[in-house]
Order: structure tokens, then sequence, then C-alpha cells
């Protein structure tokens, strides 16, 4: 899992993902998070890598 930041624009992925949030229900944008994150997990495929984004996400402070 990589450790440093590897985005190349964040600022403009953040806006695209509030943008595709917009106007959504609760529901609806729950169910957009989870088609993301499964589509986010295919490009990844490696299944050590998806384990470590697991627990990493898991011990992140709330």
């Amino acid at each position: 899992m990589k450790q440093e930041l590897n985005f190349q624009d964040a600022d403009t992925f953040y806006e695209q993902l509030l943008d595709a949030h917009e106007g959504l229900s609760r529901e609806d944008a729950e169910l957009f998070n989870a088609r993301l994150i499964l589509l986010l997990a295919n490009q990844i495929g490696d299944p050590g890598v998806l384990k470590a984004c697991i627990d990493a996400a898991a011990q992140a402070p709330r």
C-alpha cells in the first residue's frame, strides 16, 4: 500500500466527487459511494493492497 501522496490533482478529484453527490439523497449517495469503492478496488486488484487499505481506513480517527 502506498503511504505517500499519489494524487495528480487531489483538489479536482474532490470537486468531481462533490459534484457527483450533488442532488443525491443520502441513500443514493451511499449507493454511489459503494459503486465507486468497488470500481476503484477493481482497478487496484491486489488483494493484499486492498486488505491493507481496509485496515488503514478502520484505524483512521473519526
